[in-house]
């Protein structure tokens, strides 16, 4: 084992930072002020000495009957904003009474099919007093516009939801797989999506750019930063192309990052991506708003560092990923419970991690003062190291024509799996602690009884669907989805006739489906 400590991106850490590591270092340009560019600091003057930042637990199982209990349970504890997760059929927009969706209703999140679900999911909830993030991608158009419609049947303006779609389609061609459409053709969506929020439902945030799963496939806080960057700048320019204003659309862009253990990185890690959005935003794009300018980031504390083994120890994992986040100055966060390396999260398990944001907020002075690691030796060098580190890979980016010609040569995908790969060999020859895995084991470990739904979910929401295709009508929905069809082969906004469809009780998959007819559907190539 070498003597000589690296960071996760492979930068050596050295024993001690001093006045040397900063010389020629000029903090007007590199920091600015807190609210300023270049947003190093944070990008608003008071951070959290106002307020704290916004507290979300991501969560859904089964059917929306019960993911709306779960949601009341967590406002009812402190929650200030909801952030809901799909059932895998939902993501790749298959009903659950579909062939493939068979095994997976309701597993791993939320089973929306239809409007009749998504009236279910936020009954009793105020959509106008709550912020909402989504985590869906391919078929992030449709639940956007089953929220809006849940929202007005509760008599409330789309111009007061306040949420987040993550609508981030490309790096699930990079590092999770749920997508459904060519690049492309999902592209137009991403813009079109960007369109129809400036026109119709203006405060949401309509892209949360997204490096966490990449970072939970293996990507390092570098590759993590550029290649979440590198799709920002695509977006951009794809909304660009489609004849919208810099600045029309880019205050509603957000980000989604992975909060880890190793804090000193992390922190460096947040405020070196602040800093090269606003230069490639205000040098790239000429965006002249300084909310064009502003990186504005959800964090998720760590999920492949939870250990089945010892889960209490996750506890502590969390609350030190948490901090990393709330250092870096995150907007809102996520910490994951404990038990999640078993199972979906226990109530109790679920509470317990929310409780952790709040002592962070309400029992430390963190939230004291703005930026408290600026001009630190340390943090300062690892963020510049990280900024060039990022700014390189983003640069390879480039030379292969961008993040699209990139995925499409599987660039991105394979330096991810060559880090992943590091990874793996080091905790297996323990040269990576992992405590309670490869050291600090113990023999005999306490039984967990594990949340598990219910299989006869899958029954349910097909007799669901069943029911709705038997009361609605049959023409209307025909029609909805001509429509819809004809706007996807042309160049009109396809959320249009989408919403009509929607609000004719068209299913999630049955919107799908036809775009599927017109876009066709994404194979990746074998690269290796």
């Amino acid at each position: 084992m070498s003597d000589v400590r690296a960071t996760e991106s492979g930068l050596p850490i050295k024993p001690v930072y001093g006045p040397a590591d900063l010389t020629g270092w000029d903090p007007v340009e590199r920091l600015g002020e807190p609210g300023t560019y270049p947003f190093t600091r944070g990008v608003y003057p008071s951070m959290y000495t106002g307020r704290p930042w916004t507290m979300r637990q991501y969560a859904g199982f089964g059917t929306a009957v019960e993911s709306n209990a779960r949601y009341k349970q967590l406002l009812a504890a402190g929650q200030t904003g909801l952030s809901v997760a799909f059932d895998l059929p939902t993501q790749m927009g298959y009903d659950s009474d579909h062939p493939l969706a068979h095994g997976e209703v309701g597993k791993v999140g939320v089973a929306i099919d239809s409007l009749d679900d998504m009236r279910v999911l936020f009954g009793g909830i105020p959509l106008d007093r709550v912020s909402t993030s989504m985590t869906i991608n391919a078929p992030a158009a449709m639940l956007l516009l089953l929220y809006q419609l849940v929202g007005e049947e509760q008599g409330v303006d789309p111009a007061r939801l306040t949420g987040t779609i993550q609508n981030d389609v490309l790096k699930e061609y990079i590092a999770r797989g749920t997508y459904i459409f060519p690049p492309r053709p999902s592209l137009r969506l991403v813009t079109d999506i960007f369109r129809y929020c400036r026109d119709h439902v203006p405060r949401w945030n309509t892209i949360s750019i997204s490096g966490y799963h990449m970072a939970e496939a293996g990507a390092t806080p570098a590759q993590e930063v550029a290649f979440t960057l590198a799709d920002g700048i695509e977006y951009v320019r794809a909304a660009i192309a489609s004849g919208q204003d810099v600045d029309e659309f880019a205050p509603r862009l957000a980000f989604f990052f992975v909060a880890r253990t190793t804090l000193l990185e992390e922190v460096a890690k947040f405020r070196a991506a602040r800093r090269i959005w606003a230069q490639v935003m205000r040098d790239e794009f000429g965006a002249k708003n300084p909310k064009s300018m502003m990186l504005r980031f959800h964090t998720q504390t760590a999920g492949v560092q939870l250990t089945a083994q010892q889960p209490e120890v996750n506890l502590v994992r969390v609350a030190v990923q948490g901090l990393a986040a709330v250092l870096g100055g995150t907007q809102s966060l996520h910490t994951n419970s404990f038990d999640e390396a078993i199972a979906l999260p226990s109530e109790k398990a679920a509470r317990l991690a929310l409780r952790t944001q709040q002592v962070l907020a309400y029992e430390t002075d963190v939230t004291a003062t703005v930026d408290p690691f600026a001009g630190s030796y340390v943090v300062e060098s690892m963020t510049d190291e990280l900024e060039a580190a990022a700014r390189q890979l983003m640069h390879r980016v480039e030379e292969l024509g961008g993040a699209v010609a990139a995925i499409e040569k599987g660039f991105q995908k394979g330096e991810i799996e060559r880090s992943a790969y590091s990874v793996a060999r080091q905790i297996d020859d323990a040269e990576r602690v992992v405590v309670g895995v490869n050291r600090f084991t113990i023999e005999t470990e306490e039984r967990y009884e594990p949340l598990r739904v219910d299989p006869a979910i899958e029954e349910q929401q097909a007799e669901r669907l069943e029911q709705l295709r038997a009361e609605r009508d049959a023409a209307a929905v025909a029609r909805a989805l001509d429509g819809m069809r004809a706007a996807a082969t042309g160049t009109d906004n396809v959320l249009l006739p989408m919403r009509a469809a929607l609000a004719a009780r068209a299913t999630v998959g049955e919107v799908c489906d036809t775009l599927r007819e017109v876009w066709g559907t994404y194979t990746p190539a074998n690269v290796f």
